[in-house]
């Protein structure tokens, strides 16, 4: 990360560690629909294919 004037390191790594909890809580609320979408992608692809 580029030191810019004015920046607090403590606060930008608080930002940053925040910031990564929400990605990685996004993820873990959507892992029930991957069984789904698999399910769906591939009715899809076998119905598209002949």
């Amino acid at each position: 990360m580029a030191r810019v004037a004015g920046r607090n390191v403590a606060i930008s790594w608080i930002a940053g560690v925040l910031c990564a909890g929400v990605v990685l809580a996004l993820v873990w609320f959507s892992m029930p629909i991957v069984p789904v979408m698999a399910s769906f992608v591939g009715d899809a692809l076998r119905s598209a294919l002949p």
